[in-house]
Protein backbone atom coordinates (compact mmCIF):
# COMPACT_ATOMS: atom_id res chain seq x y z
CA UNK A 1 0.00 0.00 0.00
CA UNK A 2 1.43 3.65 -0.71
CA UNK A 3 0.90 5.95 1.25
CA UNK A 4 0.85 10.05 0.21
CA UNK A 5 0.55 12.82 2.64
CA UNK A 6 -0.43 16.73 1.90
CA UNK A 7 -0.95 19.04 4.80
CA UNK A 8 -3.55 22.20 4.31
CA UNK A 9 -4.28 25.20 6.75
CA UNK A 10 -5.20 28.60 6.98
CA UNK A 11 -7.30 30.03 4.13
CA UNK A 12 -4.66 30.13 1.33
CA UNK A 13 -5.41 26.65 -0.52
CA UNK A 14 -8.67 25.77 -0.96
CA UNK A 15 -10.43 22.15 -0.81
CA UNK A 16 -10.01 22.10 -4.76
CA UNK A 17 -6.43 21.81 -4.66
CA UNK A 18 -6.39 18.63 -2.26
CA UNK A 19 -8.94 17.28 -4.52
CA UNK A 20 -7.15 18.16 -7.46
CA UNK A 21 -4.27 16.22 -6.05
CA UNK A 22 -5.67 13.33 -5.10
CA UNK A 23 -7.29 12.94 -9.17
CA UNK A 24 -3.25 13.24 -10.16
CA UNK A 25 -2.10 10.62 -7.67
CA UNK A 26 -5.07 8.29 -8.71
CA UNK A 27 -4.15 8.67 -12.40
CA UNK A 28 -0.11 8.27 -11.73
CA UNK A 29 -0.25 5.20 -9.18
CA UNK A 30 -0.30 1.98 -10.34
CA UNK A 31 -0.99 0.03 -7.46
CA UNK A 32 -3.63 1.00 -4.18
CA UNK A 33 -2.77 3.85 -2.29
CA UNK A 34 -3.66 5.56 1.27
CA UNK A 35 -4.22 9.25 0.98
CA UNK A 36 -4.24 11.53 4.27
CA UNK A 37 -4.82 14.90 3.82
CA UNK A 38 -3.39 16.79 7.40
CA UNK A 39 -6.06 19.86 7.71
CA UNK A 40 -7.65 22.16 10.11
CA UNK A 41 -10.43 22.53 7.52
CA UNK A 42 -12.16 19.97 5.68
CA UNK A 43 -14.81 21.46 4.27
CA UNK A 44 -15.26 20.37 0.34
CA UNK A 45 -12.51 17.86 0.87
CA UNK A 46 -13.69 14.98 -1.55
CA UNK A 47 -14.97 12.02 0.73
CA UNK A 48 -11.92 9.33 -0.44
CA UNK A 49 -9.19 11.51 1.49
CA UNK A 50 -8.88 10.57 4.41
CA UNK A 51 -8.44 14.32 6.89
CA UNK A 52 -7.16 14.33 10.17
CA UNK A 53 -6.28 16.56 12.37
CA UNK A 54 -3.25 19.12 11.11
CA UNK A 55 -0.52 18.75 14.14
CA UNK A 56 0.94 22.56 14.99
CA UNK A 57 3.93 23.08 16.25
CA UNK A 58 5.06 25.21 19.50
CA UNK A 59 6.60 28.08 17.66
CA UNK A 60 5.56 31.49 17.75
CA UNK A 61 4.29 33.58 15.01
CA UNK A 62 4.31 33.93 11.91
CA UNK A 63 6.73 30.63 11.73
CA UNK A 64 3.85 28.26 13.47
CA UNK A 65 2.01 29.10 10.20
CA UNK A 66 5.01 28.80 7.58
CA UNK A 67 6.50 26.04 6.44
CA UNK A 68 8.30 25.15 9.84
CA UNK A 69 4.89 23.64 10.47
CA UNK A 70 5.37 21.01 8.37
CA UNK A 71 8.78 19.62 10.71
CA UNK A 72 6.14 18.28 13.09
CA UNK A 73 5.71 15.50 10.49
CA UNK A 74 9.19 14.31 12.18
CA UNK A 75 7.12 13.79 15.93
CA UNK A 76 8.46 10.52 17.10
CA UNK A 77 4.75 9.07 16.12
CA UNK A 78 1.63 10.32 13.95
CA UNK A 79 -1.65 9.25 15.04
CA UNK A 80 -2.86 6.19 12.81
CA UNK A 81 0.45 6.50 11.08
CA UNK A 82 3.33 4.10 10.36
CA UNK A 83 5.70 3.66 7.68
CA UNK A 84 7.14 5.70 4.67
CA UNK A 85 5.29 8.09 3.46
CA UNK A 86 5.51 10.31 0.22
CA UNK A 87 4.23 14.06 1.20
CA UNK A 88 3.27 16.48 -1.92
CA UNK A 89 2.96 20.11 -1.21
CA UNK A 90 -0.16 21.44 -2.69
CA UNK A 91 0.98 23.09 -5.09
CA UNK A 92 2.61 20.50 -7.00
CA UNK A 93 1.38 19.32 -10.31
CA UNK A 94 2.11 15.61 -11.12
CA UNK A 95 2.97 14.86 -14.43
CA UNK A 96 4.16 11.26 -14.50
CA UNK A 97 4.11 7.84 -12.83
CA UNK A 98 5.07 8.12 -9.01
CA UNK A 99 5.57 4.54 -8.29
CA UNK A 100 9.10 5.28 -8.33
CA UNK A 101 9.11 7.54 -5.68
CA UNK A 102 8.02 4.63 -3.56
CA UNK A 103 11.08 2.24 -5.19
CA UNK A 104 13.86 4.03 -5.53
CA UNK A 105 16.44 3.39 -2.42
CA UNK A 106 13.63 1.59 -0.38
CA UNK A 107 16.10 1.53 2.73
CA UNK A 108 16.23 5.20 2.95
CA UNK A 109 14.31 7.34 5.66
CA UNK A 110 14.43 10.80 4.09
CA UNK A 111 14.97 11.21 0.57
CA UNK A 112 13.74 14.80 -0.83
CA UNK A 113 13.48 17.06 -4.19
CA UNK A 114 17.23 18.86 -4.62
CA UNK A 115 16.32 22.82 -4.22
CA UNK A 116 17.01 24.18 -7.76
CA UNK A 117 17.67 27.60 -6.07
CA UNK A 118 20.42 26.47 -4.71
CA UNK A 119 21.97 23.56 -6.87
CA UNK A 120 24.09 21.32 -5.41
CA UNK A 121 24.21 22.70 -2.05
CA UNK A 122 23.08 19.81 -0.52
CA UNK A 123 19.78 21.89 0.67
CA UNK A 124 16.67 20.08 -0.09
CA UNK A 125 12.82 21.24 -1.57
CA UNK A 126 10.03 19.81 0.55
CA UNK A 127 7.76 20.24 -1.88
CA UNK A 128 8.52 16.37 -2.84
CA UNK A 129 9.85 14.05 -0.16
CA UNK A 130 9.51 10.92 1.41
CA UNK A 131 9.84 10.11 4.99
CA UNK A 132 9.67 7.64 7.50
CA UNK A 133 7.41 7.60 10.57
CA UNK A 134 9.40 8.24 13.70
CA UNK A 135 12.63 8.26 11.84
CA UNK A 136 13.98 11.43 13.20
CA UNK A 137 12.26 13.11 15.62
CA UNK A 138 15.45 15.11 16.93
CA UNK A 139 14.28 17.25 14.24
CA UNK A 140 11.05 18.52 15.93
CA UNK A 141 12.48 18.75 19.18
CA UNK A 142 15.47 20.48 18.78
CA UNK A 143 13.73 23.21 16.90
CA UNK A 144 10.83 23.52 19.71
CA UNK A 145 13.60 23.18 22.63
CA UNK A 146 16.39 25.57 20.74
CA UNK A 147 13.89 28.19 18.80
CA UNK A 148 15.78 31.14 18.75
CA UNK A 149 18.97 29.95 18.04
CA UNK A 150 17.48 27.84 15.15
CA UNK A 151 15.54 30.72 13.55
CA UNK A 152 19.06 32.74 14.17
CA UNK A 153 21.02 30.62 12.25
CA UNK A 154 18.57 29.26 9.65
CA UNK A 155 15.97 31.31 7.61
CA UNK A 156 13.42 28.53 6.17
CA UNK A 157 12.62 24.85 7.86
CA UNK A 158 13.94 23.49 4.62
CA UNK A 159 17.39 24.56 5.31
CA UNK A 160 16.89 23.30 8.81
CA UNK A 161 16.16 20.24 7.89
CA UNK A 162 19.31 19.94 5.11
CA UNK A 163 21.91 20.96 7.39
CA UNK A 164 20.45 18.77 10.39
CA UNK A 165 19.25 15.73 9.55
CA UNK A 166 21.75 12.75 10.08
CA UNK A 167 20.95 10.95 6.44
CA UNK A 168 19.59 12.49 3.27
CA UNK A 169 19.22 12.09 -0.44
CA UNK A 170 17.63 13.51 -2.98
CA UNK A 171 15.37 12.25 -6.40
CA UNK A 172 17.02 12.25 -9.46
CA UNK A 173 17.52 15.75 -11.04
CA UNK A 174 14.85 14.52 -13.76
CA UNK A 175 12.28 13.86 -11.75
CA UNK A 176 11.83 16.86 -9.68
CA UNK A 177 11.61 20.21 -11.50
CA UNK A 178 10.47 23.99 -10.36
CA UNK A 179 7.96 25.99 -12.90
CA UNK A 180 10.06 29.08 -13.12
CA UNK A 181 13.35 27.53 -13.13
CA UNK A 182 12.59 24.60 -15.53
CA UNK A 183 9.95 25.37 -17.51
CA UNK A 184 10.02 29.34 -18.18
CA UNK A 185 11.45 30.55 -21.47
CA UNK A 186 14.49 32.64 -21.13
CA UNK A 187 13.59 36.23 -21.84
CA UNK A 188 12.92 38.00 -23.90
CA UNK A 189 11.19 34.84 -25.31
CA UNK A 190 8.97 33.87 -22.60
CA UNK A 191 6.62 37.04 -23.74
CA UNK A 192 6.05 35.34 -27.07
CA UNK A 193 6.72 31.04 -25.81
CA UNK A 194 4.64 29.32 -23.94
CA UNK A 195 5.51 27.61 -20.66
CA UNK A 196 6.74 23.66 -21.52
CA UNK A 197 7.22 20.77 -19.47
CA UNK A 198 9.93 18.82 -19.46
CA UNK A 199 9.44 15.45 -21.07
CA UNK A 200 11.06 13.96 -18.19
CA UNK A 201 9.69 15.42 -15.00
CA UNK A 202 7.27 14.09 -12.98
CA UNK A 203 6.25 16.52 -10.61
CA UNK A 204 6.14 20.16 -11.02
CA UNK A 205 6.62 22.69 -8.13
CA UNK A 206 4.99 26.14 -7.99
CA UNK A 207 6.89 28.24 -5.26
CA UNK A 208 5.95 31.28 -4.62
CA UNK A 209 3.81 32.48 -7.45
CA UNK A 210 2.43 32.20 -9.64
CA UNK A 211 0.30 28.91 -8.57
CA UNK A 212 -1.15 26.60 -10.65
CA UNK A 213 -4.29 28.33 -11.27
CA UNK A 214 -2.61 31.28 -12.28
CA UNK A 215 -0.07 29.95 -14.68
CA UNK A 216 -2.44 27.66 -16.79
CA UNK A 217 -3.55 31.20 -17.39
CA UNK A 218 -1.00 33.43 -18.34
CA UNK A 219 -0.90 34.87 -14.84
CA UNK A 220 2.39 36.29 -12.26
CA UNK A 221 1.22 38.25 -9.62
CA UNK A 222 3.64 40.60 -9.15
CA UNK A 223 4.28 44.55 -8.85
CA UNK A 224 3.93 46.76 -11.88
CA UNK A 225 7.87 47.41 -11.94
CA UNK A 226 8.59 43.61 -11.87
CA UNK A 227 6.11 43.22 -14.90
CA UNK A 228 8.13 43.06 -17.46
CA UNK A 229 10.45 39.95 -16.85
CA UNK A 230 7.37 38.12 -14.33
CA UNK A 231 5.70 37.90 -17.39
CA UNK A 232 4.16 34.61 -19.02
CA UNK A 233 1.62 32.73 -21.65
CA UNK A 234 -0.66 30.22 -20.37
CA UNK A 235 0.46 27.06 -19.92
CA UNK A 236 -1.90 24.86 -21.59
CA UNK A 237 0.02 21.43 -20.07
CA UNK A 238 -1.33 22.19 -16.78
CA UNK A 239 -4.98 21.91 -17.27
CA UNK A 240 -3.99 18.47 -18.91
CA UNK A 241 -2.65 17.00 -14.63
CA UNK A 242 -3.97 19.48 -12.63
CA UNK A 243 -7.35 18.49 -12.49
CA UNK A 244 -9.69 15.74 -9.88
Amino acid sequence: MKQIICMKWGEKYPALYVNKLYGMVARHLASPFRFVCMTDRREGIRPEVECLDCPTVPIPPPHNNRGWRKVSLWNDSLPGMQGDWLYLDLDVVVTGSLDAFFEYQPQLSYIVMQNWTQPGQGIGNTSVFRFRIGSHPYLLHHLVNNQEEVFQQFRNSQTYISRTVKDIAFWPDEWCVLFKTHCLPAMPQRWWQAPFLPPTARVVAFPGVPNPDEAVIGQWPAVWYKRIYKHILPAAWIAEHWKE
